[in-house]
């Protein structure tokens, strides 16, 4: 189980504004950014949130990996996004090609904030007992 999780709060996207609401061409974006990144898609759902009073709903798009996952949520009343990539390292080091998709959907939404972390996730050697 270990790998490498990403995370990037964005703030200010200047994209264009149905990037933030259209399920389907985010559909698309996402599919094309883990192709271009080497990462293999294996299941997906994009999910169009309703509007409410405070503007358009937004889209929580989740492509699942066979490394393990990718999630994006816009926030389109705020011009945020939230994401979340997550690569286990199983049987190859994933780390590059998180980084190279992560990169492609900060390019996609180009924010004017970022904040964004990373967390080494799992043993790197034998498994030493769980802790509950």
């Amino acid at each position: 189980m270990q790998g490498l999780h990403l995370t990037a709060d964005l703030r200010g996207c200047r994209c264009v504004s149905q990037r933030l609401l259209d399920a389907a061409g985010l559909a698309l974006a996402c599919t094309d950014a883990v192709r271009a990144a080497g990462l293999q898609a294996v299941g997906q759902l994009f999910h169009t949130f309703p509007a409410t009073a405070q503007g358009p709903g937004g889209v929580t798009a989740t492509v699942l990996l066979a490394e393990s996952h990718l999630c994006v949520h816009t926030w389109p009343e705020q011009s945020a996004v939230t994401l979340d990539v997550y690569v286990c390292n199983f049987g190859a080091d994933h780390s590059a090609r998180a980084q190279a998709l992560m990169d492609a959907l900060l390019a996609l939404f180009d924010p004017a904030e970022v904040q964004r972390h990373a967390l080494q996730r799992g043993a790197v050697g034998p498994a030493t007992g769980a802790v509950r």
